[in-house]
């Protein structure tokens, strides 16, 4: 029998938040977890402010790979708008589509040396396609797929398997779309080595009953004691 060769595993899961409110990123930024940050057009919309100036701002406060996407749809339009973005810092990791302008514009960017976030994949195929296009991310959408009853994880352990049976591929797995906690530690599980998370959900992350329980009751049994330290 054949010995089956994975490749190493990262030492511990990335932890981006997926958010373009500068003050949400500052606050997880002075914890220390945070290794980077994912934005699309949407969140960027919500923000109010011009993309550029948004960009600058985060890749001011981290360090990490910042996912700034492009809002063009063919090929030549996404270079020169990812040209404007790339600019911005070292660390813009240019976000483009699923789409066939997309990959290959993906593959035009990474050959360069730019990271590529390759977004809204769905399918397996499609990411098998994204690591030959060249990039650096992968960003299944776990909860969209829930959204229609289909069951999210199962696309990130396909994507794993497939990834750890050639480890000449580089692309990570950034898991995307995560609506609550056990999205993120099933995708652990499986050895997804990115995690986007909303605010909200890293802030429930920290949340369990019995720690609330447990710290409230030494703090009345130190409160007896009279000391200070």
């Amino acid at each position: 029998m054949l010995a089956t060769t994975t490749a190493p595993p990262e030492p511990n899961m990335k932890f981006f938040v997926d958010t373009a409110e500068i003050s949400e990123i500052r606050e997880l930024a002075a914890t220390g977890l945070l290794d980077g940050v994912t934005t699309n057009p949407s969140l960027i919309a919500k923000s109010g402010r011009k993309i550029t100036e948004v960009i600058a701002e985060i890749c001011d406060v981290v360090p990490g790979p910042v996912s700034a996407e492009v809002a063009a749809t063919d090929y030549k339009e996404m270079l020169r708008e990812a040209a404007v973005l790339k600019a911005i810092a070292k660390n813009v990791t240019i976000k483009v589509p699923l789409t066939p302008d997309g990959l290959r514009a993906c593959h035009a960017l990474s050959s360069e040396g730019t990271m590529v976030n390759v977004t809204l994949c769905f399918s397996a195929a499609q990411a098998l396609l994204a690591a030959k296009a060249g990039a650096s991310f992968i960003s299944p959408f776990v909860g969209r797929l829930d959204d229609i009853g289909m069951n999210g994880m199962d696309l990130i352990a396909d994507i794993t398997q497939i990834y750890n049976n050639y480890p000449a591929i580089k692309t990570e797995v950034l898991v995307a779309s995560i609506r609550n906690p056990i999205h993120l530690i099933e995708a652990a599980k499986m050895g997804a080595d990115v995690a986007t998370i909303p605010p909200s959900v890293i802030k429930q992350l920290y949340s369990h009953p019995l720690t609330d329980k447990g710290l409230a009751a030494f703090l009345v049994d130190w409160a007896k004691t009279g000391q200070t330290i």
